[in-house]
């Protein structure tokens, strides 16, 4: 008996369109959840297949109400026993992003398998029909289950935590650097190499915590990105528009200016989160290491780039935990 997949399609250069198949100017999100089913041959000899569009935007326009319809559908899906995975098709630009938040908030140990594209559906060798090919592949695979949200594309298997994007335009743009691929896939055929370091899905305390209606808002955090001489009074400005907590993508590891320190410390010192993570592509930001945190109230991203660690501050804060206990979350997820 084939496996059942559901593919939930949200937009992106996989559903985008060119005018002409030689040019690298498109329009995303123009394709249906059908078109693309019906644009790649023999995916019903992989599983049963079913689709449904949750949005059909690009990536860079991806917001926190798709991601919690998204992630409550997908929950809702998988109580199901008739469904065994879920792929959903997205853009690349964000899509590191909405992985991760998927890895923390969705309550299954049935695989979901974000993919996309690099190239439009009618370019010159479009990767898109091979990656939905192989993430289908994955999602019926039983062995994908208890990985967590994984992401396939150009023959590999990311884990959440770690993939990032690397190159603007390249179909090899997705890395992980830190841990390592989950496995690989080539033409629908899988290996895994290992299962994720970090707690996940169904084991993470943020799991089914946005399928209640009605649907939450997240708290803002924001991103500062650190540079030569940067301004301090960038923290006032974000608290002012509402902030409840920032994230700093700082220089090597963590760092910032003395005045940045002074005026984030000042602000840790009544209770807001100040999160240092780094603009630099690979590495960890160490507690305690260049930066005294337990003296300045900061908290080290560990692992998490700075996209990933506001997703993982958001979910924090809405979820009202102390902020002497998010520091562990970083280690933990």
């Amino acid at each position: 008996m084939k496996s059942h997949v559901r593919i939930l399609a949200t937009g992106g250069t996989i559903a985008g369109i060119s005018q002409t198949p030689s040019q690298s100017e498109y329009c995303a999100g123009q394709m249906t959840i059908q078109d693309m089913i019906d644009a790649v041959p023999d995916l019903n000899r992989l599983a049963d297949i079913s689709g449904e569009q949750i949005a059909n935007v690009g990536s860079q326009d991806m917001s926190f109400d798709i991601l919690i319809r998204l992630t409550c559908r997908i929950n809702e899906l998988m109580k199901k026993e008739d469904i065994h995975g879920i792929v959903v098709t997205h853009g690349t630009d964000t899509m590191e992003e909405t992985a991760f938040f998927l890895n923390l908030t969705v309550d299954s140990p049935k695989p979901v398998v974000l993919t996309g594209a690099m190239r439009p559906a009618n370019a010159i060798s479009a990767d898109g029909p091979l990656n939905l090919f192989n993430a289908v592949a994955v999602a019926a695979d039983p062995n994908a289950r208890e990985r967590g949200c994984l992401v396939v594309m150009n023959d590999r298997i990311h884990g959440a935590h770690s993939l990032t994007k690397t190159n603007t335009t390249s179909v090899e743009t997705f890395l992980s650097p830190v841990n390592g691929l989950v496995g690989t896939v080539n033409y629908g055929k899988t290996a895994y190499f290992r299962f994720p370091f970090r707690r996940h899905t169904y084991l993470s305390e943020f799991s089914s915590r946005f399928c209640h209606p009605p649907h939450p808002t997240l708290p803002r955090v924001d991103i500062i990105y650190a540079c030569i001489d940067m301004p301090p009074d960038l923290i006032d400005l974000s608290s002012a528009a509402g902030a409840k907590g920032i994230v700093i993508a700082g220089d090597g590891n963590g760092n910032m200016n003395q005045a940045t320190i002074k005026k984030a410390a000042q602000k840790a010192a009544s209770g807001f989160c100040i999160v240092r993570s780094s603009r630099v592509p690979t590495g960890t930001v160490g507690r305690n290491m260049e930066v005294d945190d337990d003296t300045l109230g900061f908290i080290a991203s560990d692992e998490l780039n700075p996209a990933k660690a506001r997703i993982l501050l958001m979910l924090a804060l809405f979820k009202r935990v102390p902020r002497h206990q998010i520091q562990q979350m970083f280690y933990t997820y």
